[in-house]
């Protein structure tokens, strides 16, 4: 696993300069900034008390540093050298406490530290300093356990997840609670895989993700954190934080408690970065076929998934038997963009996004063409993104519409060739249609009339072609004759009659409509 934790030290919680000078035993010896006031944000890693002029080779970095002085006065030399060995050492500030050595900010001092950009600060109350290092250093620990205690609580909450067995949106979910802000899960490409949070707060930054995603590779700012994820040596996506409001330094540590679970959930579960392109593709298309969130707001998602959106020709498409990943490598084959989900019933969901000069009936045909056994249905292109959705619906419609065993279907199915099928889908939960179904067909649907209901099927749809229908059923004719006789003896029906052959035909596409 790629993906490896830093040590906690190294990702201890601090307080910034500003932070430490509101403090109220702070506030108690009249603190005054003379210098670096733009620099007050900097992290106070731990508070140094020392009087020794050579302090800036005992320092690690970070350090707000205490003196009274008392080595520097009357020497000019030492003061500006004693403020550049502090930022050299990288220290956090200097307070200096005035009384005992110095009764009034040090001129020197003051100048070298505005030049250093090193936070000067002097107290112009005698201040005792143990309890400034007390006070501080107590909110550190406290801090630091803090920050540990959160880290292993969101471990252990994940680690419960992935045993459980949880999807990973449960999972972005809960980092998402966690962290109190949008999370993004995206591919190297920066195409969006799948997000938590707010929905609100997702879609704003959706909205602008282009111009976010070009400054992937910047350094973190305003709250921006992002974790790698990858296993083997090989990186293939992050999760970004966005808009976090607390510290960076526990927003980094909560970032790669994250990265270290979705990477063991991908792990355990068997799951790759594509399946997650997969859920995301199917979490959009889901949306658009149900019509559930208004188009409008589902746009943000599909340009973050890397869907072209502007100024384009949208296809709707839904494959029947065909699969996903078959359905993607063609698509890719052809260099056609788009998106592929699988839907219920074994339907794929396919949203083509073609320029507004190509020829959509063209490119869509030779996309059927590549597939073999599959029934390909198609709604009519469309050139507005809010009439997606009821484009979706429609190719749905088409292709619940065709049966299993229709006869010469072109390649690319749309409304106008399910004919009397399609309307009869369309009202198959009608009462009406529902009991006439059951009346026309009583005679078949009680005993053991699956064969002759199958026989009658076949026999209806060739356009009551016998030998056609004894053909695809393996039975002579005289047994064909036979069998007919039968059902419309159990029906009561003369099937020469055209009027009552196409009531029962209606029946049996109502019947078969409802079973499916």
């Amino acid at each position: 696993m790629s993906t490896t934790l830093e040590p906690l030290e190294s990702l201890e919680p601090t307080l910034s300069v500003r932070q430490v000078l509101m403090l109220e035993r702070v506030l108690a010896g009249e603190p005054e900034v003379v210098a670096g006031a733009g620099q007050l944000d900097r992290a106070v890693r731990w508070v140094h008390v020392a009087e020794a002029a050579d302090v800036g080779v005992m320092l690690s970095g970070g350090e707000m540093v205490l003196t009274t002085g008392v080595l520097l006065a009357g020497d000019d030399d030492k003061q500006a050298e004693y403020i550049r060995s502090l930022h050299r050492a990288e220290a956090a500030a200097v307070v200096l406490g005035l009384g005992r050595a110095f009764p009034a900010p040090p001129d020197v001092m003051r100048r070298a530290a505005e030049r250093c950009g090193l936070p000067m600060v002097v107290l112009h109350r005698p201040f005792p300093f143990a309890e400034l290092t007390e006070e501080v250093q107590a909110r550190l620990v406290r801090r630091k356990f803090a920050a540990v205690s959160m880290s292993e609580a969101v471990r252990t909450t994940l680690t419960g997840l992935i045993t459980a067995g949880a999807p990973l949106q449960r999972m972005l979910d809960e980092i998402a609670h966690h962290s109190g802000c949008p999370v993004v899960v995206t591919n190297l490409a920066h195409r969006v895989l799948a997000t938590a949070g707010e929905r609100s707060a997702v879609d704003d930054v959706l909205r602008d993700w282009e111009r976010i995603a070009r400054q992937a590779g910047g350094s973190e700012g305003d709250g921006w954190i992002r974790a790698e994820l990858g296993g083997r040596g090989e990186r293939w996506g992050q999760i970004m934080l966005c808009g976090y409001r607390g510290d960076t330094a526990t927003g980094r540590l909560l970032a790669d408690r994250a990265a270290e679970a979705l990477v063991l959930h991908r792990m355990l579960g068997g799951t790759s970065a594509h399946t997650w392109e997969e859920q995301s593709a199917q979490s959009l298309l889901t949306d658009l076929v149900s019509g559930v969130v208004p188009a409008r707001q589902l746009l943000p998602r599909a340009r973050a998934a890397g869907l072209p959106v502007n100024r384009r020709t949208f296809v709707p498409l839904v494959v029947r038997d065909g699969d996903p990943a078959e359905l993607d490598r063609v698509l890719r084959l052809l260099g056609l963009p788009g998106i592929v989900a699988e839907l219920a019933d074994g339907a794929t969901a396919v949203l083509l996004s073609l320029a507004r000069d190509q020829d959509a009936t063209v490119l869509t045909a030779n996309f059927a063409a590549r597939l073999s056994g599959t029934v390909v249905a198609a709604a009519d292109p469309r050139t507005a993104w809010d009439d997606v959705p009821g484009g979706m619906r429609e190719a749905r419609h088409v292709a619940d519409a065709v049966a299993s065993g229709a006869l010469d279907l072109p390649a690319v199915v749309r409304l106008k060739d399910v004919h009397l099928r399609g309307l009869v889908r369309l009202l198959r939960d009608d009462p009406h249609v529902q009991s006439f179904a059951e009346r026309e067909l009583d005679g078949l649907l009680c005993g053991a009339g699956d064969d002759l209901l199958a026989v009658l099927r076949t026999y209806l749809a060739t356009g009551r072609n016998k030998s056609r229908t004894a053909q695809l059923h393996h039975v002579s004719r005289p047994a064909l004759y036979r069998r007919l006789e039968a059902i419309q003896g159990r029906l009561g029906v003369d099937l020469d009659d055209f009027e009552q052959a196409a009531s029962v035909h209606i029946a049996l596409l109502a019947h078969d409509a409802q079973q499916s």
